[in-house]
């Protein structure tokens, strides 16, 4: 005959006490039972503190041994009052009482888990040696340890181990005085009990306001981080459409001008029409992949500027705008001015631009320099503004310094090299060169040969 042996499903759903009570008994597991005696060693203490990082630097490294010195100073208390609060016995036992109580608050230095159950066995213990007169559950110096024992570990663990510890301090209490009294008073549980509660609150609330902290500041640096990020690739972005727009127009000029080329001439040779149908033919390809590419950084909603895009030539009415907004600025001019690439005069625009916007926000009532220089290797650009005037009504708007990012990136786009900070008198300077390649160097490097056009 064949035994069948059936096999129940474990695997219904179980009620909320249920699962509350599986997780707490694997929160204790966790907290005290795993690992309880394991060999932790107490850091020295950080020593960058509003306090400790103004001491001397002899001082400052021993400053960082001062919770070890603190537990060393709350271990001799304890051994002071399990020694003295030994009301029958003196001597040896009383000796004995004290260094009981000793041990667990110096082992919360290296096994702060262990240290608990070590000041839960040696209680009753010293409890025990007091003799049937002294104090029960907790004597003098026993209840010095625990306390000790218990604020130390919880400093030293988590919230949850502090509520686990004092959870069973309560056990131990109500067991000592209902079970294992035998008529003893016992009038220190409430006072251990509500001194601890109190402790182990303060130390819960300055963990929970130490990981707020940390994780605020974690995320301010992410933020700041994506901010920066953010405005890198909108500043991208915009420098995407702006190059879209100019070099789109040069090659819809070649293209044009190469289709219309051979009807200008009378009676072209073949080679001549063939070569501008070329030149046609790539200057399309090569807009058409402009177009594809750069043309996804287009939102849905931008519209393509109507009038053309900005150059120094227009510098004029930017300062005069800026003058009317109350900034006192003057415009000096170097070197032969002469048309530069239009890449090259819509960036210096764009940084003139924003640095006197930066000079209006941060600086107002200011007065400001612009400082253009044409140089043979390209375009050298200053701008600086003095310190504003004491006293002010206006008072300065805080910034991110995302125009300052912009700037990089438009110059960097360029490979040119861009300064930007405080000068000596309380203003601010923002100093770039944008490299322009000559006509000679052009021409060099372009390929020559008897078929050039």
């Amino acid at each position: 005959m064949t035994e069948t042996t059936t096999h129940t499903d474990d695997t219904r759903p179980r009620s909320p006490e249920y699962r509350l009570a599986q997780g707490a008994l694997r929160g204790l597991r966790q907290d005290l039972i795993q690992d309880a005696f394991a060999y932790r060693p107490l850091p020295p203490m950080a020593t960058d503190g509003p306090v400790t990082r103004r001491l001397p630097a002899r001082l400052r490294a021993r400053a960082a041994y001062l919770p070890h010195a603190t537990v060393a100073g709350a271990a001799l208390i304890a051994l002071y009052g399990g020694y003295v609060g030994n009301s029958s016995y003196a001597g040896l036992p009383a000796l004995l009482t004290g260094l009981l109580c000793v041990v667990p608050v110096l082992a919360t230095l290296v096994r702060p888990v262990g240290a608990f159950w070590l000041s839960m066995a040696t209680t009753p213990v010293v409890s025990v040696l007091d003799g049937p007169w002294g104090d029960w559950p907790w004597t003098p110096g026993a209840f010095i340890c625990h306390l000790t024992v218990l604020i130390v570990v919880a400093i030293r663990t988590r919230p949850r181990t502090a509520a686990w510890m004092w959870a069973l301090t309560l056990g131990y209490g109500f067991l000592a005085e209902v079970v294992l009294g035998g008529g003893r008073s016992s009038d220190n549980s409430a006072p251990m009990l509500v001194l601890s509660a109190l402790a182990l609150l303060a130390v819960a609330v300055r963990h929970i306001r130490r990981e707020a902290e940390q994780e605020v500041t974690a995320q301010q640096t992410v933020t700041a981080h994506e901010r920066s990020r953010r405005t890198l690739l909108e500043e991208r972005t915009t420098i995407a459409r702006e190059l879209h727009d100019v070099v789109a127009h040069h090659m819809s000029v070649v293209a044009i001008q190469a289709e219309a080329a051979p009807y200008r001439v009378e009676n072209p040779p073949p080679e001549l029409e063939r070569a501008f149908a070329t030149i046609r033919e790539n200057a399309v390809a090569a807009l058409t992949e402009l177009r594809r590419v750069l043309g996804v950084v287009r939102a849905e909603d931008y519209e393509a500027p109507d009038a053309p895009q900005p150059t120094l030539a227009d510098l004029d009415g930017l300062l005069a705008n800026v003058r009317d907004a109350g900034l006192t600025v003057d415009k000096a001019v170097t070197g032969a001015v002469r048309e530069l690439p239009q890449g090259v005069e819509l960036s210096a625009y764009r940084i003139v631009q924003e640095a006197l916007s930066n000079a209006l926000r941060h600086a107002p009532g200011a007065s400001a320099r612009v400082e253009i220089g044409y140089v043979l290797g390209g375009l050298g650009l200053r701008v600086v503004n003095g310190p504003p005037p004491e006293p002010s009504l206006i008072k300065p708007s805080p910034g991110a310094g995302h125009g300052i990012t912009g700037m990089r990136e438009r110059v960097s786009m360029l490979s040119g090299e861009m300064t930007a900070g405080a000068t000596d008198d309380g203003g601010y300077e923002v100093a770039a060169f944008l490299p322009v390649a000559t006509v000679a160097t052009v021409t060099t490097a372009a390929p020559t040969g008897e078929g050039d056009v």
